[in-house]
């Protein structure tokens, strides 16, 4: 193995880590609380800043994927090698399982604790405003399109230097406005799949639809990017 690649790797597994952690955290520690205000608005905004902050420190060693979606609809758009997918992925979601296990151990670290949906993503009854399968589906798919997108666009060569991860972590505060009620927002299978462990058993169960429809959407962006919006 190239020292490169391992640091590639690690930079995944960290960048991972801390999206979990400080996203999921902030619903799972913080949203407990409603005398802390941080609220539906916050939760939101705590994942925009995990992907900004993650994007600046460890995108300049890895590209600053943190999520398995974005991996495959990168090699879709041409900005990564198909060969380097498999162990993008691997790094990304033991980044997201250890970031699960840790905020577990927190979370469970008082008397009495209950961790409720513990972040969960899911759909019919376990979606935060009960929508159903199909509404799910159809949520994740279009809201990871579209961070596709905004990814590619952000970080084409044309775009203004120095401001992709700033756009990017916007990016997904807006996805989480729109997509919490619905889904409790994923976009990014590993995420999903790191508190899925540590949380209710319908999460598992439900989890296949949390890494389908992030990865069609991821596609679905990349062509679309490709076809409409590639530069010349």
């Amino acid at each position: 193995m190239e020292h490169s690649t391992f640091k590639k790797w690690s930079a995944e597994f960290a960048g991972t880590f801390w999206l979990v952690f400080g996203g999921c955290g902030s619903a799972v520690l913080a949203a407990a609380f409603p005398q802390l205000g941080i609220g539906f608005l916050g939760v939101s905004l705590a994942f925009g800043l995990t992907v900004l902050t993650g994007a600046y420190a460890f995108g300049p060693i890895s590209g600053g994927h943190f999520n398995p979606a974005v991996s495959v609809g990168l090699v879709l758009g041409g900005r990564f090698r198909a060969s380097e997918l498999a162990g993008y992925v691997i790094a990304q979601v033991l980044g997201a399982i250890a970031a699960g296990g840790v905020l577990y151990v927190i979370a469970t670290g008082k008397a009495g604790a209950e961790i409720g949906g513990f972040a969960t993503n899911g759909f019919g009854e376990h979606s935060p405003g009960k929508f159903n399968m199909t509404a799910a589906l159809v949520t994740e798919i279009v809201l990871t399109a579209v961070f596709l997108i905004v990814i590619l666009g952000a970080t084409a060569k044309r775009a203004a230097a120095g401001f992709g991860g700033m756009a990017i972590g916007l990016c997904l505060t807006l996805i989480h406005l729109v997509s919490i009620p619905v889904t409790n927002t994923s976009v990014n299978p590993a995420r999903s799949t790191g508190v899925a462990l540590f949380g209710p058993a319908y999460a598992m169960s439900e989890l296949w639809l949390f890494w389908v429809a992030p990865i069609v959407g991821a596609i679905i962006g990349a062509v679309i990017y490709n076809v409409l919006l590639k530069e010349d």
